[in-house]
């Protein structure tokens, strides 16, 4: 009885998968590097500490909801191919509202994101 024991549990640890979470999917550059980057080419995204998301707009912040983030991020990128978002999210913000703007992001077909801290 106690093989037949062993043998099972042989089997299931043999054959049994374990999910692992491989987490967010990003490539992040070297340390210290830095660019310069026109204006014109470069897109604020903003998450507060309430979870509201907002565009940056000749210095005025505009609300948007996470529904229509898509769409706004689409026409941005068909006006210009060159634009890097940068997403800033207050330290209150969720983690679930930073994951969900960020996972927007890639659904609208932006490539160049980058992740910064927003300005005190």
């Amino acid at each position: 009885m106690a093989d037949i024991a062993f043998l099972l549990i042989a089997f299931f640890l043999v054959t049994t998968t374990m999910y692992q979470d491989k987490g967010i999917q990003l490539q992040l550059p070297p340390v210290a590097e830095t660019k310069l980057v026109r204006q014109k080419n470069l897109c604020s995204v903003w998450i507060n500490d309430r979870d509201e998301i907002a565009f940056l707009e000749d210095g005025d912040l505009r609300r948007v909801q996470l529904d229509q983030l898509r769409s706004e991020v689409e026409r941005r990128l068909k006006e210009n191919e060159k634009l890097i978002i940068s997403l800033k999210a207050q330290r209150a913000a969720s983690y679930r509202t930073f994951v969900d703007v960020l996972d927007e992001l890639k659904l609208a077909g932006a490539t160049r994101i980058s992740i910064a801290e927003p300005e005190r």
